[in-house]
């Protein structure tokens, strides 16, 4: 797991059992972000699955607050599995468009925790709101992501 974190460009497949899968997924996931962001693909002899890596989150059903970028992600690889490239780049293309232009969900648009620790702490004596967003973030939620990605679609 530790070469896998510290070198992952070292890595295109890693074949593993379910559970310990898992456990890497979700410890690679948080280096790009977490899992709401984070593809998912079972691929077989003649069968493919493409899925978000996350569960269902019913805790946020009906808030427009979780990040469909995992879903998204995962269209994209369904379209490159299927050779249909322009699709899918156009795909990508906008979910990079979508997070170039700082359009993100609570969860890619707070500061990172290194950042957030040593101010928190300080904040949270003044009053402060707990939660930091990073500098120039515009918060959306699972609607206005998936129209910042079309909108970011070239």
């Amino acid at each position: 797991l530790q070469q896998i974190l510290l070198r992952p460009e070292e890595y295109d497949v890693i074949a593993t059992l379910n559970l310990n899968g898992d456990y890497i997924s979700d410890a690679l996931a948080a280096q790009v972000g977490g899992i709401g962001i984070s593809p998912g693909g079972n691929i077989g002899s003649g069968v493919a699955v493409f899925e978000a890596t996350h569960g269902t989150a019913p805790g946020f059903a009906g808030q427009d607050k979780v990040n469909p970028g995992s879903l998204i992600l995962s269209a994209d690889m369904m379209l490159r599995h299927l050779g249909w490239t322009e699709a899918a780049d156009l795909v990508l293309a906008g979910v990079k468009g979508a997070i170039g232009a700082l359009e993100v969900t609570f969860d890619l648009a707070r500061e990172p925790a290194s950042k957030r620790t040593k101010r928190e702490a300080a904040d949270r004596k003044a009053g402060a709101p707990e939660t930091k967003l990073r500098e120039g973030v515009t918060l959306v939620g699972t609607d206005g992501f998936a129209e910042s990605v079309i909108r970011h679609m070239s």
